[in-house]
């Protein structure tokens, strides 16, 4: 049965991740009832842990530093009962590098789409190197698994959003949807969060 801490974490872990978020998209996010992510979100929000916003008829939930701060205890006191710490700090570094690609692969894409760039990169070479990037990572991701099951599916979801970049460019960037970039962004916060580091 999961604990009433360990549902905490994975609440304010998921806001986190997702940085700007309401209700139904941190169940989904979470695989928690949504009446049991909001019982918690409440609770956070009167401890000072989250606040909602609203902008243009849009709301949702983001961390405060208390709340970011409890979050990486919880996280923390998680990596150490799995006896993990060692293992995400060397899947950390090999991330550093695939980093770098990602985000140069987007960022290429990226100018190529506006035109800035004189050499233009294409959209089969974009998807390519991000392939590359997430074929590496799907390695990790089965080491990492075995001792911290919530990274299971970034690999599958990245996947999927560059299965659908093959034929609409907007699944490489876009943040109104699952992209290659924007589900690669939660993978690296996620590391960054669980070893209680900031960007």
């Amino acid at each position: 049965m999961t604990s009433p801490n360990d549902v905490r974490l994975q609440v304010l872990h998921t806001v986190r991740i997702l940085g700007y978020a309401g209700g139904a998209a941190v169940s989904k996010r979470a695989g928690i009832p949504p009446a049991q992510v909001d019982e918690v979100l409440l609770d956070a929000q009167a401890a000072g842990q989250v606040v909602w916003s609203q902008f243009t008829g849009d709301g949702g939930w983001s961390l405060t530093e208390a709340g970011k701060t409890l979050g990486e205890v919880l996280l923390a006191e998680e990596l150490d009962r799995a006896g993990a710490r060692v293992e995400v700090e060397a899947v950390m570094t090999a991330v550093e590098s695939l980093n770098w690609k990602v985000t140069n692969a987007c960022t290429r894409w990226q100018l190529a789409e506006l035109g800035i760039r004189e050499q233009t990169i294409s959209l089969a070479e974009t998807v390519e190197e991000l392939a590359n990037a997430g074929q590496a990572w799907a390695t990790l991701e089965e080491q990492l698994v075995r001792r911290l099951p919530r990274f299971d599916g970034y690999y599958d979801r990245f996947s999927a959003a560059l299965d659908r970049a093959r034929t609409d460019p907007s699944w490489v960037t876009a943040t109104d949807r699952e992209s290659a970039h924007r589900i690669w962004f939660e993978l690296h916060e996620d590391l960054l969060a669980t070893l209680g580091r900031s960007r």
